[in-house]
């Protein structure tokens, strides 16, 4: 089939697609989005759906597949998952309307929104308790900016980016897009494996400062933008980029925004994305928020307060005053612990208001979000009222003052809507018996027409006094009043004839109407569509009502969070037995019987078994401050390192820490090197990855920071791991002058205690019995004096073959080593590679005389008084 020959509905599709060649195109046909050629083989793959075909074009089978236009959501939101964008489009009039500009015309569609990861409202499509960054990217004249916000709940920053800090600031804010100008996606491809994002280009028109301040300007209604801060032409940029592909994806229905925020590097702590990584902060090593820092410490009652958490957690602040404003407001919950609890329960029955505001302000919310407003506003009230007479600290105090001044809203709210509204306006129902008259009376003819007409007829009677008379329907008069012959002629003269309208006459029966009856039959037949339709203009003025309100919803909303994580690190706190944290701008570092969070919980939860806690200072007033770490594996240096990173910044995050006591002053910087592995994308070897992030610490930190560091150079030959080690440790003192764990096995580097002022030894200490290590996880002063490889290796269940073998080249090298004067060459030179004997099976084990007591007893036949004897038998053949 020629092109000439294109059904004229094809040919409409074709020619939208073709604004949109980079997404799916979702073709709205009655109650289903139908996708065509390349598109319905893609989508029928990623969504597992029937691939069909429809037509021809070219002379070949057109593909084609579809999804319910009410399932559509779901199928949305595995497509974006999968890395599509998807352009839907809709029918911009009914059929009948399509018909009045001729039999043979199509209904007019088109595109009224791309979906793209970065531009989801659903509440279907997003996790509830993230954020979901969409993100820009500029350089104008060297100077770089990143951009971002969240449509969602219209969150809106800025901030001039360092080349060299894109990367960690990605890993902070954790976009699902960024937009980069058209000719650089190349130079940032690699951020969309490193950091899980979606990677767009736009027109470097797009990026244009000039233009994207004009963009600004219109969408705040301002005429300059220093009402909202000093931003540079990068910053500007950026933000430009973000309106503009906005405009394009919202199809011109731009997000309710706030004010843009302009943040700066030095008002929060530095972390690298390798140290997030390592530590494990909103997502664990395995990929999943289970086993985060995020999970255990989330006990927030709202979804914006749980965001609120995650931003802290990934931006802890090092302002002081921020933090100890903080650290108040925990305080006075965990002194109030009664109106603590109560103002949780408050928060338990609040919604999302940012999110419900976000979908208004797009038009894609529902009456749902009309009674999220109304619920929310409504708690925010009682909370108002409830805490409004205590004496608050100054976060909690400015946050209560926020939650009032909504009475109006809500009483319009309460009177407007019923409790429980459906999720759709075009489903109807959701106004309030009552709240507008006219409603109520067309709901009464949809829902009670027969009695309404019941009524009419007894009316009828009357008027006539035929008692015969009947109002009778059928579809081809409609409704109609009917009477027999012989009464008939009363009807048709005066003064009833001036009444009833003669319609049609039967053998037996005569049919009349009257206007009323007329327009009664069209209220009747037309109540239903009406009562939705005047529900949608209802719901229309009410969406307005809340929009003008728009700024101080979003502001309670704020508060509420503020308020929810307070109370919520104030219950894990007393629950967990964590710390008020001294928070200062000194350079000390002392925690005593600090705990790792995560492992804590991890062992109650699995085994019961308490987590075991440690100190570490690393105070200093002037010079470094390094702790040299040594033990063998499995001892807990891992853990130990972790936990004092996490201490410092669950401190700086603004709450308690889980310790007896911690004093620390400001970290500017943390840095960990802790774990390894391949980056074969790269082409980087485990031993690659890790100069790589050592290099990275070495070169930025700065006497403020702290910093862990594990195993550092395990990945090469003896001799140059340990060279390597040896002077990274001395650049870490003399250079860097930070506060510093360096855990390694290298135990020559012990040496460096004794040389370098700042640097102390501390080991984690085990126990050696019959062969076997024990583990006591107790991190004391001092120096290891073995690593216990081989004794971790047998606990690993290596074959015993292979232990013996290894204790046998293990003492003959240590021997060699004390003896001094032979080579490594030549001690393996004199192993044997095979012994003429074989190796020695492992000895038997024998029974004890307590074991083979134990052996015999039968506990459930015992009596109080053997059991005791027993007790007294196994203690003296224990001392045997």
């Amino acid at each position: 089939m020629s092109a000439g020959t294109t059904t004229p509905m094809m040919a409409q599709y074709l020619e939208i697609k073709s604004g949109y060649p980079d997404a799916l195109l979702f073709y709205r046909m009655g109650d289903f989005y139908e996708m065509f050629f390349d598109d319905a083989v893609a989508a029928a793959e990623a969504l597992d759906i029937a691939l069909t075909k429809r037509g021809k074009h070219d002379g070949q089978d057109i593909p084609m597949c579809g999804v319910p236009v009410h399932a559509a959501e779901g199928y949305l939101l595995t497509l974006i998952r999968k890395g599509f964008r998807v352009a839907v489009g809709e029918q911009m009039e009914s059929p009948a309307e399509a018909k009045k500009r001729g039999n043979k015309s199509i209904v007019k569609r088109d595109v009224v929104r791309l979906v793209t990861p970065g531009t989801l409202t659903e509440e279907s499509l997003l996790e509830a308790r993230r954020h979901n960054y969409l993100a820009a990217f500029a350089d104008v004249r060297d100077t770089h900016a990143l951009a971002w916000v969240d449509i969602s709940t219209g969150a809106f920053h800025v901030m001039t980016v360092p080349l060299v800090r894109l990367g960690p600031e990605l890993a902070r804010l954790a976009p699902s897009e960024l937009l980069v100008a058209e000719g650089k996606e190349s130079v940032h491809r690699s951020l969309e494996t490193e950091f899980g994002l979606s990677l767009t280009n736009l027109a470097r028109a797009s990026f244009d400062s000039t233009g994207g301040e004009a963009r600004m300007c219109k969408l705040f209604g301002v005429a300059s933008l220093e009402a909202f801060g000093t931003f540079n032409r990068a910053e500007v940029s950026a933000m430009g980029a973000l309106i503009e592909y906005l405009d394009l994806t919202q199809k011109g229905n731009l997000p309710l925004l706030r004010k843009p925020v302009r943040e700066t590097e030095a008002r929060t702590v530095q972390i690298d994305a390798a140290t997030r990584r390592n530590l494990e902060l909103t997502h664990a090593l395995t990929g999943g928020r289970a086993g985060s820092l995020l999970s255990v410490m989330d006990r927030t009652m709202t979804a914006s307060g749980a965001r609120l958490l995650e931003r802290r957690i990934s931006s802890p602040s090092r302002v002081l005053e921020t933090v100890h404003d903080r650290l108040d407001a925990i305080d006075f919950a965990a002194q109030n612990t009664r109106i603590a609890q109560d103002i949780r329960e408050r928060l338990r029955a609040v919604p999302d208001l940012e999110r419900a505001l976000s979908r208004l302000s797009l038009d894609r919310g529902g009456p749902r979000d009309l009674a999220s407003i109304r619920n929310g506003l409504s708690e925010a009230a009682q909370l108002n009222d409830m805490l409004g007479d205590h004496d608050l600290p100054t976060l909690l105090n400015t946050s209560v003052a926020a939650l009032a001044g909504h009475d109006d809203l809500i009483a319009l709210l309460d009177d407007a809507l019923i409790a429980e509204p459906p999720l759709l306006s075009r489903d109807g129902g959701f106004i309030a018996q009552g709240y507008r008259e006219e409603l109520d009376e067309v709901r009464q003819l949809r829902d009670e027409g027969r009695s309404v007409v019941a009524a009419m007829q007894a009316q009828f009677v009357s008027d006539t006094g035929i008692s015969s008379l009947k109002i009778k329907h059928n579809n081809v008069l409609g409704y109609f009043i009917e009477t027999t012959a012989t009464h008939a002629e009363k009807m048709l003269s005066p003064p009833l004839s001036e009444t009833f309208i003669h319609r049609q006459t039967t053998a037996n029966q005569v049919r009349f109407t009257t206007v009323e009856l007329s327009e009664l039959e069209t209220k009747i037949l037309n109540a239903g569509n009406h009562a939705v339709e005047m529900e949608k203009q209802l719901f229309a003025s009410l969406r307005q009502a809340i929009l003008d309100n728009a700024g101080e919803i979003g502001a309670t909303s704020a508060a509420l969070a503020e308020i929810d994580l307070a109370t919520a690190l104030a219950d894990l706190a007393q629950s967990e037995n964590w710390v008020r944290p001294i928070v200062d701008t000194s350079r000390a570092f002392d925690i005593q019987g600090g705990r790792h969070p995560v492992v804590e919980r991890a062992l109650a939860q699995q085994s019961g078994a308490p987590f075991v806690a440690n100190d570490c200072n690393l105070s200093a007033d002037t010079d470094a401050a390094i702790w040299l770490l040594t033990g063998p594996n499995m001892a807990g240096k891992s853990t130990y390192l972790r936990q004092n990173a996490l201490m410092a910044l669950i401190a700086q995050m603004g709450s308690y820490v889980p310790a007896q006591h911690a004093h620390i002053g400001m970290v500017s910087q943390l840095f960990s090197r802790v774990g390894a592995s391949d980056d074969l994308a790269r082409g980087r070897s485990t031993f690659m990855v890790e100069m790589v992030e050592t290099a990275a610490i070495l070169n930025q930190a700065d006497d403020r920071a702290l910093i862990i560091l594990d195993e550092i150079g395990r990945g090469t030959a003896t001799y140059d791991g340990l060279s390597i080690a040896w002077a990274t440790l001395e650049h870490l003192h003399d250079v860097n002058r930070s506060r510093a764990l360096f855990a390694t096995h290298y135990h020559e580097m012990t040496a460096l205690a004794a040389k370098l002022d700042g640097v102390d030894n501390a080991t984690v200490t085990v126990k050696e019995w019959e062969g076997d290590v024990i583990f006591l996880h107790e991190v004391k002063k001092g120096a290891a004096d073995r690593s216990y490889g081989v004794q971790v290796a047998q606990l690993a269940g290596l074959p015993a073959a292979v232990i013996a073998r290894a204790r046998i080249v293990l003492e003959a090298l240590e021997k060699g080593e004390r003896e001094g004067g032979a080579t490594q060459k030549t001690l393996i030179d004199d192993l044997p590679l095979f012994s003429t004997t074989p190796t020695p099976p492992p000895p038997a084990v024998r029974n004890s005389a307590v074991e083979m007591m134990m052996g015999d007893i039968l506990p459930d036949e015992l009596t109080p008084r053997e059991a005791l004897d027993l007790i007294y038998k196994l203690k003296e053949a224990a001392k045997e």
